[in-house]
């Protein structure tokens, strides 16, 4: 029976059913299925399918935006049913898009792929200056901060938190990881930033890789 609430489990995510993926993981958790082992056997390897889609241009945004509220849903039932001392976290990451841009469509959707994955994320919005970052990065105990520019105009800020992460000592403290449309795998490079993903599903493997984790 577990084998077949994987596997149900897995496809209510692929196809964004969020009342399904409910029903699934309430089903699970009433047959004793360990919730971690419903987490890790099948609702984290449909979210993973969803990010390789969307990647592969074969799901497209909307889409992903359901899947990943499906998941959600399903991760806040389970996460109850968990004892605290057990309770997973992937890790932490503070993300924001940087100051002077207001654009921040990309960036809510990676966040909820985080969270979908099992990080905790402090979303900090948008037009969010360098020192705000910082501070909240280290008032969270972060592992990474992220930050998104949609603008060429306004890239200079992630250069800038490199620059002071730094000045305090702190590079070796936060992992750091740069998207947004004009950001490049070679500006992240030049900058000293320790990530780059082009798109949500590609930044879920890229926070998982820096914390090396599965």
């Amino acid at each position: 029976m577990s084998a077949e609430i994987f596997e149900r489990a897995t496809e209510a995510i692929v196809a964004g059913n969020g009342l399904e993926a409910l029903e699934v993981a309430k089903e699970g958790l009433a047959q004793g299925i360990d919730p971690l082992q419903l987490m890790d056997n099948g609702f984290i390897p449909g979210i993973n399918k969803v990010g390789d889609l969307f990647g592969s241009g074969r799901l497209f945004l909307p889409e992903l935006v359901m899947s990943a509220s499906a998941m959600e849903r399903a991760t806040e039932l389970i996460n109850a049913a968990i004892p605290s001392e057990l309770e997973k976290t992937q890790g932490r990451v503070v993300i924001a898009t940087v100051e002077g841009d207001v654009h921040d469509i990309g960036k809510t959707i990676v966040v909820s792929l985080l969270k979908a994955n099992g990080f905790e994320v402090l979303d900090l919005g948008r037009d969010v200056a360098v020192s705000r970052l910082i501070d909240e990065a280290d008032k969270f105990d972060a592992d990474i901060i992220g930050t998104s520019a949609l603008l060429t105009t306004t890239m200079g800020a992630q250069k800038q938190l490199e620059e002071e992460l730094i000045g305090a000592g702190l590079k070796g403290r936060f992992k750091t990881m740069v998207g947004g449309a004009p950001v490049t795998q070679r500006w992240a490079k030049r900058i000293g930033a320790d990530g780059f993903a082009e798109d949500a599903g590609e930044a879920v493997k890229k926070a998982k890789s820096l914390l090396d984790i599965g």
